[in-house]
């Protein structure tokens, strides 16, 4: 058995220049203004549309993540329906072969320290849901068989491509404090990487730590 934290991972190029003047480029067709562009305006423009609530234009640039984080999680991302997605498959998935250790894999829950009870209680389940589930395997079930045990702990992977509206849309929701606190970690490392790269489309004012 193994304990993994959640994490995400950006894929493919971010290069936020070629965004910024993909996106004036793209709203300036509106304004018939195509003659302002120059080499530093697209930022003051995009923050004006940020701004006024014109955000159908930064829906021309897309961005996709990887997330590792547990199967309970990827059922409330999978809601966000202006997205796709490609999910690990626990039918095709054996947890009982060598590609996977011979061992299910499980993410740390972020609200329990290592020491508590609850979490020690969280350990002794999965111990035996692991247990049971390779003896299952062993037994002949097939892996969409044996996947009937497993929690929403198991780890999963989960590709993520939304345009950039969506995105903000996403991390409004996925940030607030009210979020589950799993699936706000997880929200929280993707505006992370977002606002290092984009902060006049994903500002700080985006996170609302006391909503």
């Amino acid at each position: 058995m193994k304990i993994v934290e959640a994490s995400v991972e950006l894929i493919g190029e971010l290069d936020a220049e070629k965004i910024m003047k993909h996106i004036e480029l793209a709203g300036r067709v509106c304004y018939k203004s195509e003659s302002k562009i120059s080499d530093t305006s697209a930022e003051k423009f995009v923050a004006n549309i940020i701004k006024s609530g014109h955000e159908s234009v930064i829906e021309h640039v897309s961005l996709t993540f990887k997330i590792t984080c547990d199967r309970g999680v990827t059922h409330e991302i999978v809601r966000h329906r202006l997205a796709s997605y490609s999910q690990s498959s626990t039918r095709y998935c054996n947890y009982a072969s060598d590609k996977f250790g011979n061992e299910l894999t499980f993410i740390k829950p972020c609200f329990w320290n290592e020491d508590d009870e609850n979490f020690l209680l969280w350990k002794e389940t999965l111990e035996l849901v692991e247990k049971n589930y390779l003896a299952m395997i062993k037994n002949g079930a097939q892996p969409q068989q044996a996947r009937s045990i497993l929690p929403n702990s198991l780890k999963t992977e989960i590709f993520m491509t939304a345009n950039l509206r969506e995105w903000r849309h996403f991390l409004k929701l996925r940030t607030s404090a009210r979020a589950h606190p799993q699936m706000r970690e997880v929200a929280l490392k993707i505006y992370d990487i977002l606002h290092k790269n984009l902060p006049i489309i994903f500002p700080a004012t985006l996170v609302n730590e006391n909503d």
